[in-house]
């Protein structure tokens, strides 16, 4: 199963995945979306799932082995200013709502004492940029929920790994990026920074990779015997950013 399929990283592995013959529960955020990936592929079975809401409690009656939580939301602007309401909502998705849809396929897991769980981090993760405090809270919050459940889960059979993409060319870094001119003006504590959070957005949606790359490698994700905590691509990003 994987949330977030309508689009992006999300669709790429469900289709990569369908084609290797593996069954594919893909979840979308909106009925359109659904409705589109029906119709672009017939023999992939979608459902329109929120994942924040007991909407999730229809996992219960599916068989689930693999979980890919892909769902989420970007948000950017400096913290002293950004609105708190879009900060909650972030949280909501990106948190909340994976760990809410992770507690409903565990149910079954835990029973079988057998399944994987895939959460998708970030480089932002491990890395906080100006400009891009909101997400990152976020996904360091996923960066301890998922190393706590892993060592929670092995003993019962479960395994759990993070992954954690680069920049990639799917459209969410520069939605994320412009997010936050749709409230940050002149009157913003921080305006006289503008110029810096410009740059910031630029450099992220910039020379952005193919993101087959993170779809080949959530398939291998997917089919290995063990895991990684954290898979790291492309593999030198760290390195990269002088963290390794």
């Amino acid at each position: 199963m994987i949330t977030g399929a309508g689009s992006g990283f999300g669709a790429l592995t469900a289709l990569a995945l369908h084609e290797r013959g593996h069954h594919v529960i893909a979840t979308t955020e909106t009925d359109e979306q659904a409705l589109a990936l029906r119709d672009e592929h017939p023999g992939l079975e979608v459902h329109r799932l929120d994942i924040t809401t007991n909407d999730v409690q229809r996992v219960y009656d599916w068989d689930i082995d693999v979980l890919i939580n892909n769902a989420g939301l970007g948000e950017t602007g400096p913290l002293a200013d950004v609105p708190l309401e879009r900060l909650r909502r972030l949280f909501e998705v990106n948190v909340f709502g994976t760990l809410n849809v992770t507690q409903a396929v565990l149910r079954a897991m835990v029973a079988r004492a057998s399944g994987r769980i895939v959460i998708m981090s970030s480089i932002a993760g491990v890395i906080a940029a100006p400009g891009f405090g909101p997400y990152s809270m976020t996904k360091y919050a996923l960066e301890a929920m998922g190393k706590a459940m892993r060592a929670e889960l092995a003993p019962l059979g479960i395994d759990v790994t993070l992954v954690n993409p680069g920049p990639y060319l799917t459209g969410f870094n520069d939605r994320m990026a412009k997010s936050m001119w749709e409230w940050f003006n002149d009157q913003s504590l921080n305006a006289k920074e503008a110029d810096l959070f410009r740059v910031i957005g630029d450099f992220v949606t910039t020379d952005q990779r193919d993101p087959s790359e993170v779809a080949a490698l959530l398939v291998e994700v997917v089919e290995a015997e063990t895991t990684s905590e954290n898979n790291f691509i492309p593999a030198d990003i760290k390195a990269q950013l002088g963290l390794a």
